[in-house]
């Protein structure tokens, strides 16, 4: 079996470490870009010729016809990266390959970024830690909450929302669910309670976005649902900054009513002179919920689990049919 690893040295270096470059290496014969730089086409032609595997990852081009033809018994792409979109062409399906994404493995980074900060403004961590450091004790010590009987609201039911949720069933709070693709009976199974967004928005302490970055989830979230929070809910958005409108979420949250945890903008970055700057209710981060450092190796082991799945003939977690397409990011 010859499987090959498409991603320019740099990056691969930083998403397999050498366990499981190891493990690449005794499924069979592995081919290894050494190149510093993304390989263009005729690069990617080279490195597939008769590949059984291929591992994509960011910067990879779309694997269209003229490159799958270099590789007639291909059966698997694993994209070692979030959206497999950037690679897919019409000519994939078609071939009977299978497609995996690791996208999966980027989320568990994601989905432990927002519980921390559902504690952290739960617990109004902000506030207090400026009071003190403003000679402050006590003053605003009664606005802290537990992670106890609060209702939290997920918007989205994906690889992120799944596995945040999970980690939530590590308190006794009730999660309230939004999704329009999940049916009652998935929702009841996840252990949550689906609800429409709006009566989500207006009963949840704390929402947290986990949507794709589709037409149809552009400004989701805006006026009209963000007017229903409560006062000093939070809303957390480590998802894509399209899915809010941030100028309705500044109005909401200038007079200090409702907060934010911001990990994600529309564009990337903020502008320097961007209103969100200007609130201390609004917490800003600059895209780190996903792999960003050692999070990455999660996406090698990820790689190596999905070819021992295949291998073994079981279901690949990750695996992307086609009539997924149109509903993930």
């Amino acid at each position: 079996m010859k499987i090959a690893l498409l991603a320019q040295k740099p990056l691969a270096d930083t998403l397999f470490d050498a366990e499981c470059m190891k493990a690449l290496i005794n499924f069979g014969t592995l081919v290894v870009n050494e190149d510093s730089n993304v390989p263009d086409k005729d690069r990617i032609k080279e490195l597939i010729k008769d590949a059984d595997i291929v591992i994509t990852s960011w910067g990879t081009l779309s694997l269209d016809g003229e490159v799958l033809d270099m590789a007639p018994n291909l059966k698997l792409i694993i994209h070692a990266a979030g959206s497999v979109k950037p690679v897919m062409s019409d000519q994939i399906y078609p071939r009977g390959i299978r497609v995996v994404s690791c996208a999966g493995a980027i989320g568990i980074g994601v989905a432990e970024t927002a519980l921390g900060l559902t504690i952290y403004s739960v617990k109004n961590v902000k506030e207090l830690d400026m009071d003190v450091h403003n000679g402050e004790w006590g003053k605003n010590k009664l606005k802290t909450k537990e992670m106890y009987g609060i209702n939290v609201g997920v918007v989205g039911a994906g690889w992120v929302g799944r596995h945040y949720i999970k980690l939530l069933k590590n308190f006794h709070v009730n999660i309230l669910l939004s999704d329009p693709f999940i049916t009652e009976e998935q929702a009841r199974a996840l252990g949550v309670k689906k609800v429409e967004l709006d009566d989500l928005m207006r009963l949840s302490d704390v929402v947290s976005l986990h949507a794709p970055s589709l037409p149809s989830t552009d400004k989701m979230i805006n006026k009209s649902n963000l007017s229903l929070m409560k006062d000093g809910a939070t809303i957390i958005n480590t998802a894509r900054g399209s899915l809010i409108d941030e100028d309705d979420l500044y109005e909401e949250c200038k007079d200090g009513r409702i907060k934010a945890c911001i990990d994600v903008t529309q564009p990337e970055p903020p502008a320097k002179d961007h209103p969100f700057r200007t609130l201390p209710n609004i917490v800003l981060t600059p895209h780190i919920a996903g792999a960003v450092t050692n999070g990455k190796l999660r996406i090698g082991l990820f790689t190596v689990q999905a070819i021992e799945g295949y291998l073994k003939g079981e279901p690949i977690p990750g695996e992307v049919r086609e009539d997924q397409l149109g509903t993930i990011a």
